[in-house]
């Protein structure tokens, strides 16, 4: 079984909040055109998204499903990019609606970035499951 470090998981969630943000900055300036509406959408997400992922990571841990001897499966780590959406989507829509004003924006945000997010999430589960830094694999025993 594979048990994940807090510290891994804070890394873990800034390493990825710096490319969310830059993926949020540009759909929002695509959407609204102004980048000072854009900015602040991305700026204002990275601290309530890297709280948010800190415990998503940590719920996850307890999860042992798709984890093999030494690292998480793509299955797995396709898993977690869609239930990672949910809560990264909400929190974005809320946001960009505080933000801009106009609920229109925040949800074409929000929606757009269904696509892209899971994707670089995905990849950057991918890249994380090759780095054993803060990672501990407990040998299991198992009953026949």
């Amino acid at each position: 079984m594979i048990i994940d470090s807090p510290l891994r998981s804070l890394i873990k969630g800034i390493s990825w909040r710096i490319v969310a943000s830059f993926d949020t900055f540009v759909l929002a300036f695509i959407v609204t055109g102004r980048a000072l509406i854009a900015a602040p959408i991305a700026a204002s997400e990275i601290l309530t998204k890297i709280v948010l992922y800190f415990l998503h990571e940590r719920l996850w841990n307890l999860i042992t499903w798709g984890r093999s001897d030494n690292k998480p499966t793509a299955i797995r780590s396709l898993a977690k990019s869609m239930s990672w959406r949910i809560w990264g989507t909400i929190d974005t829509i809320i946001l960009s609606y505080f933000i801009s004003g106009n609920i229109h924006f925040a949800i074409t945000i929000g929606s757009l970035e269904v696509f892209t997010k899971i994707l670089f999430f995905f990849v950057h589960e991918r890249i994380w499951a090759q780095i054993k830094w803060g990672r501990k694999i407990i040998k299991t025993v198992e009953h026949v």
